[in-house]
C-alpha cells in the first residue's frame, strides 16, 4: 500500500473553497448585470426619442438581453475556467511544498535526519518553512551524534575501572592474590573512579538547568586564594609550579562555593594537562565593568580544530590522555553552565598543541568594594 501523499486532503479543500469563491462571484456578478442593465438600457431608448415605436423597442430589449446573456456567460465561464486553473496550479505547489515538509519531517522521526526540505518557490515565508526543518534536522542530528558519542565514552570510561576490580577480584577468588592492602588499593581506586564518573553524570544532568545561588559579596583575592589553597598539594603532588599572579582589589557579589568550583575546575584541568616542571598561573583583572579570572598553564595546550568544543560535554581532544588521568570531560561543561548562572561567562584559548592554554571566567563586578589583607600572596611561586 503506497504511501498516501501529505497535504491532498488540504490542498483539495482549498481548491475547492477557491473555486466555490470564483463561481459565487461570477454568478454574483450575473445576477447585479442581469437585474441593472436591461433597465438602464430600456431608460437610454426612451431618453433617445424611441419609445413611441413600440415594436422597436421590445425588439431592441430583446437584442440586448440576447447579446448581454451570451456575451457575459461566455465572459465569466472563460474567467471562472482561468482562475479555477490558476488556483489549480497554486494549490498544487502549495500541496507539493507542504508534503515536502511533511515528508521531510517524517524521515526526521524515523531516525532518517539527513534529509532536507528543497526550495519551495513559493515566496520567503515558505522558505523560512523548509530553513526551519533543516535547521531542526541539522541540530537533531548533531544530537544524535552527541548521544552516540556519549554512550561511547560512557562504555569507554566504564570499561577500564569494571576490568580492574573484576580481574583483581577473580584473582583473590582463584587464589592468586592475596586481598592485601595493594590489591585492595587498586579495587578502591577503580571504584572511586566510577564514583567520579557517577557523581559527573549526575551534575551534567542539572548542568544545564538554572541553578539556586546564595550570592554573598566576597572579595576577588579571598576567591582566588581559597580555590589556591585547595589545588597546592595536587600541585605538589604533580610537580608542576602553581603561580598567583596580579589579583587586582574589587569585589564580586557571587555564590562563593559555586565560583570557587569553578576556578576548582579550571585549575584542576590545567593541572592535569601540564607535565611534571611545568607551570600554572593564575591572577584576576578588573576590565570593562567586570573582572577577569584567568588560569593558564604551559601545558600540552589545544588544539585550534578543539577550541570550539572544549566546553561540550564528554568532549575528549585525546581519548587516551583523558584515561588516564581519569577526567570524564563533564568538568569544564558543568563550570561554563556555573559561570552562566551568575551572569559571567567561561572561555578557552590557546597557541595550539604543546603551547599551553588559557581560561577566562569573566564575572560581573559589585558595586560595593571590599577588601581583604593579601593572603594569596603568601602562595605565590609554590609548587611541588
Amino acid at each position: 500500500m503506497g504511501r498516501r501523499s501529505p497535504g491532498s486532503g488540504f490542498a483539495r479543500r482549498l481548491l475547492i473553497a477557491q473555486s466555490a469563491v470564483v463561481v459565487a462571484g461570477a454568478l454574483t456578478a450575473a445576477g447585479i448585470a442581469a437585474a441593472i442593465a436591461p433597465g438602464l438600457f430600456h431608460k437610454h431608448l426612451i431618453e433617445a426619442g424611441v419609445a413611441n415605436i413600440p415594436m422597436g423597442v421590445e425588439h431592441a430589449d430583446r437584442a440586448f438581453r440576447s447579446a448581454l446573456v451570451l456575451s457575459l456567460g461566455v465572459a465569466l465561464l472563460v474567467a471562472v475556467l482561468l482562475s479555477i486553473g490558476v488556483a489549480w496550479y497554486f494549490t498544487r505547489r502549495i500541496q507539493q511544498s507542504i508534503a515536502s515538509v511533511a515528508s521531510t519531517t517524517a524521515d526526521m522521526a524515523e531516525g532518517r535526519l539527513d534529509t532536507r526540505v528543497g526550495p519551495s518557490g513559493l515566496g520567503a515565508d515558505f522558505d523560512r518553512l523548509g530553513e526551519s526543518i533543516n535547521v531542526l534536522g541539522e541540530r537533531l542530528a548533531a544530537t544524535d551524534g552527541v548521544r552516540r558519542r556519549l554512550m561511547s565514552d560512557l562504555a569507554h570510561e566504564m570499561r577500564t575501572p569494571v576490568a580492574t576490580i573484576t580481574a583483581q577480584v577473580e584473582a583473590i577468588e582463584d587464589g592468586v592474590r592475596e586481598p592485601d592492602a595493594r590489591t585492595l588499593q587498586a579495587i578502591r581506586a577503580a571504584a572511586g573512579r566510577l564514583h567520579r564518573l557517577a557523581a559527573d553524570l549526575g551534575a551534567v544532568s542539572t548542568a544545564d538547568e538554572e541553578l539556586a545561588l546564595t550570592a554573598e559579596l566576597v572579595p576577588v583575592r579571598q576567591v582566588v586564594d581559597d580555590a589556591v589553597t585547595l589545588a597546592l598539594p595536587r600541585s605538589r603532588d604533580s610537580r608542576v609550579t602553581l603561580d598567583v599572579g596580579d589579583v587586582d582589589d574589587v569585589a564580586v557579589e557571587v555564590d562563593l562555593d559555586r565560583v570557587g568550583q569553578i576556578i576548582g575546575v579550571l585549575l584542576d584541568n590545567s593541572l592535569r594537562h601540564t607535565p611534571a616542571g611545568g607551570t600554572v598561573r593564575i591572577g584576576a583583572t578588573a576590565a570593562d565593568g567586570g573582572v577577569d579570572v584567568v588560569v593558564a598553564d604551559t601545558g600540552e595546550g589545544i588544539a585550534a580544530g578543539d577550541l570550539q568544543h572544549v566546553f561540550d560535554r564528554f568532549f575528549r581532544g585525546d581519548s587516551a590522555r583523558s584515561t588516564a588521568t581519569g577526567g570524564s570531560g563533564i568538568g569544564l561543561t558543568i563550570a561554563r553552565s556555573l559561570a552562566h548562572a551568575h551572569g559571567g561567562t567561561l572561555s578557552a584559548a590557546s597557541d595550539g598543541r604543546g603551547r599551553g592554554a588559557r581560561f577566562t571566567l569573566r564575572l560581573p563586578v559589585a558595586a560595593r568594594r571590599v577588601s581583604v589583607p593579601g593572603r594569596v600572596a603568601a602562595h605565590v611561586g609554590e609548587h611541588r
